[in-house]
């Protein structure tokens, strides 16, 4: 009969294989059955990160127009409404100008009494005067040519012995006299006036012209003018109303030439310069926005109330009049603006020890480093290196549970 050998296992090694066999189905259904934590997470992706700040803004004119009494008086005629275009040159409004009216005449009458006053000096005199003198001038001419013919009679008749030496001599003196007398009537003729009369009514001509000039102010004065063409935007006075000298009649500006002069908190200075474009609100008109730029950042900083601020002014580029003087507004300042960068939300960047992101790879959290870029804004963060668009990376778990390298998860929604 054939025969069968039995051999036995050494019993120590039949429990070493039951017992890992037991380990190995322990690992398995552990592993399988393990809590796994929920957290959020974020596709890595591009988009367009934009950084700004806010503030209230005042708005002001460029060019602005303000018309004051010049003296306490009666406002005569408004000649303007609010919210009307004017033109340059334009009457605005009239003080009553009695007073400015009376100057002015009696300045311009002692104008026209110093214009002929230098005007008589240059001719020598005036007309009557001129008169006068000629009239002298020819009595001492006929005076003079008698004279001459009388002496030359007398002479004539010494030679005969009908006149005496005496008698020839008194004719000369006459003669004499009667040349002296031309000569005068001449030169009160022609050198009646020297340089220093006519320095003095040059001076007077002056002083009357600067008192025109002068008068002529004050009267421009009661009627204000527009310097320039604009929009009326304000008139605190009526007609007939008596105002005090320095008081505010009429507000005018260029409303499509406009800026806002903004105050930035501190820690905000440095994100600021020239050229930065802007977007301004205004609540009165909600579904209206305006553009700009910064014209001038900053250059100290100053105390507003109880702010440590920065003063800033910024340009309206597309005012169209419908921004009015002295409202308040808010504008937002783009400081920086990065197009279709890599980026992630805020929320999954960690800064402990260095930047990092957690990508949820297979199930499991992988602590990753990355680099970061400078467009950063309230919800992104640009990511030079370290990640790609196909990469998802994890915001938060459930119940605040932390985040670590190798964490196993689930992905929630």
């Amino acid at each position: 009969m054939p025969t069968t050998e039995t051999r036995r296992l050494n019993p120590g090694v039949l429990w070493g294989i039951f017992f890992a066999v037991i380990a190995l189905v322990f690992i398995v259904i552990r592993s399988t059955t393990r809590d796994l934590i929920d957290v959020r997470v974020a596709a890595v992706s591009r988009q367009n990160i934009v950084s700004s700040v806010s503030t209230n803004g005042k708005v002001e004119p460029v060019e602005e127009f303000q018309a004051y009494a010049p003296a306490p008086g009666v406002v005569a005629k408004v000649y303007v409404e609010v919210g009307q275009k004017v033109k340059a040159g334009q009457l605005l409004i009239k003080m009553d100008d009695a007073d400015a009216v009376a100057r002015l005449a009696t300045a311009n009458a002692t104008l026209r009494a110093a214009e002929a006053n230098l005007h008589d000096v240059e001719q020598g005199g005036s007309q009557d005067e001129r008169i006068g003198l000629s009239g002298d001038l020819s009595r001492a001419q006929q005076q003079q040519q008698q004279a001459t013919k009388d002496l030359a009679a007398l002479k004539q008749l010494q030679q005969k012995g009908a006149a005496s030496a005496s008698e020839v001599a008194s004719a000369e003196q006459r003669l004499e006299t009667a040349n002296t007398a031309v000569q005068n009537s001449h030169n009160r003729t022609t050198q009646r006036y020297g340089a220093t009369d006519r320095a003095k009514a040059e001076a007077q001509l002056a002083d009357a012209r600067a008192a025109v000039a002068a008068a002529q102010n004050s009267y421009n004065d009661d009627n204000k003018r527009a310097p320039f063409a604009g929009t009326v935007y304000s008139i605190p006075v009526s007609a007939y109303d008596f105002v005090p000298a320095g008081e505010n009649l009429l507000d005018l500006a260029d409303l499509n030439r406009i800026q806002i002069r903004a105050y930035f908190d501190e820690p905000e200075i440095g994100k600021l310069a020239i050229g930065q474009p802007v977007k301004i609100a205004w609540d009165a008109k909600p579904n209206l926005t305006w553009h700009g730029h910064i014209s001038r950042a900053p250059t100290t900083v100053i105390t507003y109330g109880t702010r440590n601020v920065g003063e800033c002014i910024i340009t309206v580029d597309d005012a169209r009049g419908d921004l009015l003087p002295n409202t308040n507004v808010v504008v937002t300042v783009t400081t920086s603006q990065r197009f279709n960068a890599l980026s992630v939300p805020r929320e999954a960047l960690h800064t402990e020890g260095g930047d990092f992101v957690y990508r949820v790879v297979a199930n499991k959290l992988v602590r990753t480093p990355v680099q970061v870029g400078t467009g950063v804004n309230l919800t992104r963060v640009e990511i030079l290196s370290g990640l790609t668009e196909k990469d998802t990376v994890a915001l938060s778990a459930a119940n605040n549970h932390e985040l670590t390298n190798g964490l196993p998860v689930k992905i929630v929604e």
